[in-house]
């Protein structure tokens, strides 16, 4: 097996043949003359994350039971596994029982707080008012977990059992076989300056070609995006709709600490034409975790998800349980996919498939979906092998077998119970209408119904967002520390960190195309009809309209500023700008946050 060092090795090998000329040193990059290192796997994931890390930990199960030897390589963008993994998190461990039935005694899991209580509370600006919850919504059985600290636990195990993990590898792009099927993926270039001139560092990028390729990166993936359009992949599901979370984790008084308790609430701060809830979960340890997710079809483009968390914490219930000796100690932010079944792409495609939230297997009632992520990662990791054990292969791996499979499974089920609920919202119902049916669906009906609400018009949530000149500018509090604070003081406790000089990796581009003039069509729409939104909108402050009057690629006195090095990999950027022309891309393999108790 190659080992990670001998990986590296290997690389850098070939660089020092790369750069025996100086001649080249400091060119373009041009990509279509670069020569790269291959590796043949049997099978490559893209993303180390509850997913990804269940396949390859199936696969390796599977190998066992087939007698046959599988290569399996996970690549992770990450400098950790676990390193860019943020979720609430209440796991349900049904998949994780099927996975691993002997969890429970390995001295080493982190699944040590259960849940004790569920409560959900609706808030108004200065009460708390308990009001039942859906009984999706109970937790007896589950734990309170940093997502974090299992996917590690999760990558430990699958490098025991053979998994080559590669953190820092980021994969960059698709490799395609020359019937256009998908054969592989490549990481991205090392070594680049900020203008895409190699430096004495740079390392071009490896491809990794593998017989069946699973995407498993997370939610609105770079990848997954590419072979969601390449093969249109949606052509009969809704496009997907997201969620922005906004999670802190406090070490709270000794005396406000109730091990195991799981709240939800709804309401304040949002007004009521704005999706959105809020959690507490009292974790191991005395610290708890809390945060708010608002639905990023929301249409004042003065919102700040940011701010709205921080003015959250100001509630009574929120302030009296951080009072006293508390202290933060983690933040952080992540899309997340709200759409439900509707909107699962097809699974599969001539060469691979798509498995986890690439796909999107949230369960938004009961605001879980690590247990369908990792269900569908094993499903993935049962349909590949089944292609591996045959001799002879002709053509592309055919991965249909696991889309059959998984709309045969538990996942499916537990989706179609809640498909209309969030749905509903979208609906002539409206906000409250949408609120009634969902407490009727949920307690009574569970989802069965001859009908199933459908995103008809196709609206995006970028094209949810209107014009600034509807709405008046949203006049939010000053921060006042410590239970609330500016927005690069949160950032810091990310530990986020991307070199410097390198190709920015938020870029502005559309329909291939990437240039000043267009550049200046997004400031003048941006500024001029949405008020800046993404300044306000991003959760680490990357994005920022500023006066300059000299710029050739500005508009009115106004150019984009993208402070890509606060970047937190949580493409609320890509989902949201109305104008649809930012391109979320995978920076230097090992760049971005540094996660470890989120």
């Amino acid at each position: 097996m190659l080992t990670r060092t001998v990986l590296r090795t290997r690389v850098l090998n070939f660089n020092r043949l790369f750069h025996s000329s100086s001649r080249i040193n400091r060119q373009f990059f041009d990509s279509s003359t670069v020569e790269r290192v291959s590796e043949d796997v049997d099978v490559c994931i893209v993303g180390a994350g509850p997913a990804g890390l269940s396949t390859a930990i199936r696969l390796k199960q599977l190998e066992q039971e087939l007698g046959k030897e599988f290569r399996v390589v996970v690549l992770e963008k990450g400098a950790e596994v676990g390193s860019h993994i943020l979720s609430g998190a209440v796991i349900e461990p049904r998949a994780l029982d099927e996975l691993l039935p002997d969890w429970a005694l390995r001295n080493d899991n982190p699944l040590t707080q259960a849940a004790t209580s569920s409560h959900m509370r609706f808030l108004t600006k200065s009460l708390s008012i308990p009001i039942p919850h859906p009984p999706q919504m109970s937790n007896q059985g589950n734990y309170i977990v940093s997502l974090s600290r299992f996917t590690a636990w999760l990558g430990n195990i699958a490098e025991e059992m053979g998994v080559e993990v590669y953190p820092g590898f980021a994969g960059a792009g698709v490799v395609y076989a020359d019937d256009g099927s998908v054969a592989g993926v490549r990481t991205n270039e090392v070594g680049l300056d900020r203008l895409g001139c190699m430096k004495e560092s740079f390392e071009p990028g490896m491809e990794f070609r593998a017989k069946v390729t699973l995407i498993a990166e997370g939610a609105h993936g770079s990848i997954a995006k590419e072979l969601i359009q390449n093969f249109d992949l949606r052509q009969n599901s809704d496009p997907q709709t997201y969620g922005i979370g906004i999670k802190e984790v406090w070490r709270v008084d000794p005396t406000k600490y109730r091990p195991g308790e799981v709240v939800h609430t709804m309401g304040w701060p949002l007004d009521f034409r704005t999706y959105s809830g809020g959690w507490v979960y009292h974790m191991a340890d005395g610290l708890v975790s809390l945060g708010l997710v608002i639905g990023l079809d929301y249409a004042n483009p003065y919102l700040s998800p940011y701010k709205e968390f921080q003015r959250m914490k100001h509630h009574p219930y929120f302030a009296q349980l951080l009072s006293g000796n508390s202290t933060r100690i983690g933040y952080g932010g992540r899309s997340l996919n709200e759409g439900g079944l509707q909107s699962v792409p097809q699974l599969y495609f001539p060469g691979g498939a798509l498995v986890g939230c690439s796909a999107g297997f949230v369960n938004i009632a009961k605001i879980k979906g690590t247990h369908n992520a990792m269900k569908s990662g094993m499903l993935a990791a049962e349909a590949a092998a089944a292609v591996l054990a045959q001799d002879s292969r002709s053509g592309p791996a055919d991965m249909s077998q696991y889309e059959i499979a998984l709309k045969n499974s538990w996942v499916w089920s537990d989706l179609n119970e809640v498909r209309n609920l969030r749905e509903s919202f979208h609906t002539p119902l409206g906000i409250w209408g949408g609120i009634i049916y969902s407490g009727v669906d949920s307690l009574l009906l569970k989802g069965r119904t001859p009908w199933t609400f459908r995103n008809r018009t196709r609206l995006t949530d970028a094209q949810h967002t209107q014009p600034a000149y509807r709405f008046r500018p949203i006049n939010y509090p000053p921060p006042q520390p410590p239970l609330s604070t500016d927005l690069l003081t949160s950032l810091t406790l990310t530990g986020t960190n991307h070199a410097e000089d390198q190709p920015v990796h938020l870029r502005v581009r559309k329909d291939g195309i990437e240039d000043a003039a267009l550049r200046k069509l997004h400031v003048q729409r941006n500024v001029s009809e949405y008020a800046g939104l993404l300044q306000r909108a991003c959760p680490a402050g990357v994005y920022e309209y500023v006066e300059d009057e000299t710029t050739a690629d500005g508009w009115n006195g106004h150019k984009l500023v993208i402070n890509s090095q606060n970047c937190i990999h949580c493409k609320l950027c890509d989902i949201k700008v109305p104008t649809q022309d930012i391109t979320w891309t995978v920076p230097e393999g090992g760049g971005g946050p540094k996660y470890t108790i989120t």
